[in-house]
């Protein structure tokens, strides 16, 4: 599965842009390690530098930048790649932070 394409490359806000928003700006597209428990949620996305920036629940969840080439080459426990939900509407952050905490 293509993690990005082009229909949600365009839906992605530049670098930057949503910054006065803080929690209120909205993941657009969910990326998740399906052998781990790794999520990804992009809020912006720079297409030059193939950076976006959103929340990694990962270890601990916080905000920060990462990138496609980087989800691209991960590969869980049982090898498996990355893998976008294909079912994820957008979002905002604050409410995705209140699930995962809960």
């Amino acid at each position: 599965m293509k993690l990005l394409t082009k229909e949600l490359e365009a839906k992605l806000p530049p670098l930057y842009s949503n910054d006065a928003l803080g929690y209120e700006a909205h993941a657009i597209v969910k990326f998740f390690t399906p052998d781990a428990s790794w999520t990804w949620y992009a809020t912006e996305y720079d297409a030059q530098e193939r950076i976006f920036f959103g929340l990694v629940d990962g270890f601990e969840m916080e905000l920060g930048y990462f990138s496609l080439d980087e989800l691209q080459s991960i590969k869980g426990s049982l090898g498996l790649s990355v893998e976008r939900d294909i079912y994820f509407s957008p979002t905002k952050l604050s409410t995705l932070m209140q699930r995962n905490t809960l």
